[in-house]
C-alpha cells in the first residue's frame, strides 16, 4: 500500500469516493467547489492506494483558508468497503499526512442531534474516532451548533448600556482578545494557552478571524458608559454564510449579562444587512454561552465533534 498526496490527474477517481454513512463528508459537489475555491488543495488530499493497481483504498481531505499556509481541519475520512482493516488503514493514512504537514490538524465531524441513539451514525463516527485517536487526535470535544432565523426570532434592539466602536488597528484587537482569553471557558483557547504566550495566542486568533469571509470593517469593541472595555463582538461569515465570528467579555466585566448585549449587537448587525440565518457554535461545556444563545433566539440544530492532538504531547 502506498500513501501519497493527490495530484490533479486523480480528480475523476477522487469524485468516485462515495460515503454512504450518515456523517459529513466531501461529496463530489463540495469537492469540486472547494478545489476551485482553493479551500481544498491536492497537496491536502491524501490517498492510500493499491501497490499494483493504484486504486484508491482510502482518502483524507483537509480544509484550509484559500490562501492559508496550513491545513486547518480534516473534513472527510473515507475507506473503500473492500478494505478489511479500515481503522488501521485510515490511521496509517492520517499519520503519513500529519508527518508531511508537520502537525496534526483537527478533525471536524458534523452529526445531527441525538446521533448517539442512531446505530448507523454511531458506527460511522466510531471507526473514524478510533482511527483519529491512533493517529494522535486524542482530545475529544463536542460543540453545539446554533442558528438564528429571521421570522422565528425577533431582531434585538440596539443595546443601550454599551457603546460599540470599530478599530482599524489589529493590535488593539489583539490586546482585547488577550484579555478576553483569561479565564475563558472555550476549550480551544484553554488548550492553546497551555503552550503559547497569551499575546501570540491572541494574535493567532485575530489572524484567523481576519481570514474568514466576513469583512474586517464589521468588527466591534464594546465599551461601557465610563469608557472601559467590556468585550469584543465580531460578526463574520464562513463558506456557508453569516456567523457569530467571535464574542467575549473581559474578566473584570463578567457577571453583568454583557454577553447578551454582545450577541444582540452581532445579531442585529447581520439582520440589518438582510441576513435570514446566522449560525454559531459553542462548546457543550460552555453552559453560559449556550444559555446566552438560547436567550438570544438561537436554536440548537446539530453537533460538531472535534478531535484534536494534545498540544503538550511530544
Amino acid at each position: 500500500m502506498r500513501f501519497r498526496p493527490a495530484v490533479k490527474d486523480d480528480l475523476d477517481r477522487l469524485l468516485g469516493c462515495v460515503v454512504d454513512e450518515p456523517i459529513s463528508w466531501a461529496h463530489p459537489e463540495r469537492l469540486l467547489s472547494y478545489v476551485e475555491s482553493r479551500n481544498y488543495g491536492y497537496d491536502r488530499i491524501w490517498l492510500a492506494t493499491d501497490d499494483d493497481t493504484d486504486d484508491i483504498l482510502a482518502r483524507a481531505v483537509w480544509w484550509s483558508f484559500p490562501d492559508g499556509a496550513r491545513p486547518l481541519a480534516l473534513d472527510c475520512l473515507y475507506v473503500h468497503p473492500s478494505v478489511g482493516d479500515r481503522v488501521g488503514v485510515a490511521a496509517d493514512l492520517l499519520r503519513h499526512a500529519h508527518a508531511a504537514f508537520g502537525r496534526a490538524p483537527e478533525y471536524h465531524v458534523f452529526v445531527p442531534n441525538g446521533w448517539r441513539g442512531d446505530p448507523a451514525a454511531t458506527a460511522a463516527v466510531g471507526w473514524r474516532w478510533e482511527a483519529a485517536g491512533r493517529a494522535g487526535l486524542t482530545e475529544e470535544l463536542e460543540r453545539l451548533r446554533y442558528a438564528w432565523t429571521a421570522g422565528d426570532a425577533p431582531v434585538p434592539e440596539p443595546p443601550d448600556r454599551l457603546v460599540f466602536r470599530g478599530e482599524e488597528d489589529d493590535e488593539v484587537f489583539v490586546e482585547a482578545f488577550r484579555r478576553v482569553a483569561a479565564g475563558s471557558l472555550d476549550f480551544a483557547t484553554r488548550q492553546a494557552l497551555r503552550t503559547m504566550d497569551p499575546v501570540e495566542q491572541a494574535r493567532e486568533d485575530v489572524r484567523d478571524c481576519a481570514s474568514m469571509r466576513g469583512e474586517r470593517s464589521w468588527w466591534r469593541l464594546a465599551y461601557d458608559k465610563g469608557g472601559d472595555l467590556v468585550g469584543v463582538a465580531l460578526p463574520s461569515a464562513n463558506d456557508a454564510g453569516p456567523v457569530v465570528g467571535y464574542l467575549g467579555v473581559v474578566p473584570e466585566q463578567r457577571g453583568h449579562g454583557y454577553v447578551d448585549d454582545l450577541l444582540a449587537e452581532i445579531t442585529r448587525f447581520h439582520a440589518e444587512r438582510g441576513v435570514q440565518r446566522i449560525v454559531a457554535d459553542t462548546d457543550s461545556g460552555n453552559v453560559p454561552m449556550a444559555r446566552a444563545f438560547e436567550r438570544g433566539g438561537y436554536r440548537n440544530f446539530a453537533i460538531r465533534l472535534v478531535l484534536s492532538a494534545d498540544p503538550a504531547a511530544p
